[in-house]
């Protein structure tokens, strides 16, 4: 199987990179990102801006897309620059991956995804689940982590104060309320992209954790 993994610079995403190259059932990997990444010998890795992709290259064309492109408002440095990285990447992707007839596409959306949300980051999430719907895949899996584990480049606060509360309340809550940690979420979406179902499926939250 031939993948296009985009985001794979990131805490979700390299580890999906890094699953999906350890794979037996993966012959080659596809990996457009912002800077080089470490050479493997089933990877290909070209240098993009993604204001600008490429349209006409060879490598759109894959069995299966997983997106894990993703920020923060914070990190983004505002909301529109949030919505370019979290709406309007993951759409051009998807665009030209389903123009060159990838049939399957699997996305890193979050817990509490809705169009109509008045939370900015939720309606965000939610548009572009709606978003990809409106372009045909045959197969769209869209997986909706809550707090996600793992060690970011970045530092975030937040994220680390919740996940160390996570941490030891976890045991006593609720499976959709507990940390997903990154190996789990890349797991369940290159599971999806190994085996491909026909329609829409939503991988929860609770179906991401250790334990």
């Amino acid at each position: 199987m031939k993948l296009l993994i985009v985001g794979a610079t990131g805490l979700v995403g390299s580890e999906v990179l890094r699953q999906a190259l350890a794979s037996d059932q993966v012959s080659a990997v596809v990996a457009p990102a912002r800077r080089r990444l470490p050479p493997h010998p089933k990877l290909t890795a070209p240098v993009v801006d993604f204001d600008q992709l490429p349209t006409m290259e060879p490598w759109w064309q894959a069995d299966a897309v997983i997106c894990a492109l993703g920020t923060t408002i914070k990190v983004a440095g505002s909301k529109e620059a949030f919505r370019q990285v979290d709406y309007s990447y993951p759409m051009a992707v998807a665009r030209l991956a389903r123009q060159h007839g990838t049939p399957v596409f699997v996305l890193n959306s979050a817990l509490g995804a809705d169009a109509g949300s008045g939370i900015f980051y939720n309606r965000v999430k939610g548009e572009v689940e709606h978003g990809l719907r409106s372009l045909g895949f045959p197969s769209l899996v869209i997986a909706r982590p809550g707090l996600i584990g793992g060690a970011r480049a970045e530092f975030r606060a937040g994220e680390r104060v919740m996940q160390a509360l996570l941490s030891v309340l976890g045991p006593l809550l609720p499976r959709a309320w507990r940390i997903n940690p990154a190996e789990c979420i890349a797991r369940a979406m290159l599971e999806a992209a190994l085996h491909p179902q026909p329609g829409e499926h939503i991988i929860t939250s609770d179906q991401m954790v250790t334990s």
